[in-house]
Parts: C-alpha cells; structure tokens; sequence
C-alpha cells in the first residue's frame, strides 16, 4: 500500500531536491503547503516562477540580481577599489547581513579543481583582471573556504596579480578549515574581514 497520494508524492519529492532536505522535512513542508490559503500558494508558486525567470547573474561582479546592474555595483558610495572575491552570491549575502563591509564583491561563481575538470577559464576570473586594470590603488580580498580547492584558486589569484601593483589579503585564519563562508554568523565573519592578512602587493 502507498504511503502518499501520488499528487503529494510528487510534491514532496520537490522539496527534496532542495539542500538539507530529508523525507521527513519534505513531507512537513508539503503538508504544510496544503494548509495554505489557495492565493497563498499561488503567490508562493508566482515568487518562485518570477525568481526563476527574472533572476540574472550582474555583468560586473557575478552577484545575482533582477536589474540590468546589482544594487551594490551601481551604488556610488560603495568603494570601488576594494574588491572581496567570493566562491557564490550566497557569500555576498552572508557579508552584507554582517553589515561593516563597504567595498564592492566579485563573485567567482565556482572554484579551481582540477579533479573535477573545473580550470581557470571555467570561472568567472576574466572579468576581475579587466575590473582591477581599471582600479587605481586596488585591494582584493580573497574569502574562498580553506579547501584544496580554495587554496589553489588564492594561488592562482596571486599568480594572476604579481608585480602589477595590487594589494591582496585574505580573511584571518580564526575561520574553521572547510567551512562555507554563508553559513558563518556575522560576529565571526566581521572579526576575519577586520582582521585579514596581506599576502601580496
């Protein structure tokens, strides 16, 4: 005997291909779903469409966002020449609740791995080297997780900007090894911004 309808069957194995997601939670959320008003769901089935659809990567930085622009690019009072490079747009979420950061983000959208065919090309580093040839005094700050993979896209970074006159820090060691910078709280986060160490100019 089925345990679900197929109707529900079908939803909650929708909400299990988000992240973290189990059987049991997926199963909460759909039951949950169905105690919804009709116009909350069909609002909540719109938002999810309308995200899909009109949610782009910003042709500056990588961040996504719904203008032609990201508000962060486009806003006059953010400083220009200190770039924070991230592994995803959920990073730039992470440091913008931390609130204290007033420079501008490049978002790689990935990592170097070779084991996984990922090169250099494959991620979104073209575009910093045309930003920073721009810049007069850069500083970029590398806040990629402490990984294989991390490290060897900061070496390659460093590669890219030897000799030519560009500041390069990364965030202070006090970040556990392998974490995700989104999942860190804004205190910790902070404090490694605060505290980053130079290793290059």
């Amino acid at each position: 005997m089925k345990s679900y309808p197929d109707v529900l069957a079908d939803l909650i194995n929708c909400f299990r291909k988000l992240p973290g997601i189990g059987e049991k939670s997926a199963e909460r959320m759909a039951l949950s779903l169905l105690e919804l008003s009709t116009d909350d769901v069909e609002t909540f089935a719109a938002s999810m469409i309308d995200s899909k659809n009109n949610l782009h990567t910003c042709p500056i930085c990588g961040h996504i966002t719904d203008k032609e622009v990201c508000d962060i690019c486009s806003n006059e009072k953010r400083d220009k020449n200190v770039i924070c490079i991230l592994e995803d747009y959920k990073s730039v979420f992470a440091f913008e609740k931390a609130g204290n950061y007033n420079g501008v983000y490049h978002v790689l959208n990935g990592l170097i791995s070779p084991i996984d065919d990922i090169n250099p090309e494959d991620i979104n580093l073209a575009s910093l080297v045309e930003r920073v040839s721009k810049l007069d005094k850069p500083e970029l700050i590398i806040a990629l997780k402490s990984t294989i993979e991390g490290e060897t896209t900061t070496l390659y970074i460093k590669k890219i900007f030897e000799g030519k006159n560009v500041e390069i820090s990364r965030l202070s060691y006090g970040i556990p090894m392998g974490t995700e910078i989104d999942y860190l709280d804004e205190i910790t986060l902070d404090r490694a911004l605060n505290d980053r160490k130079k290793i290059s100019e």
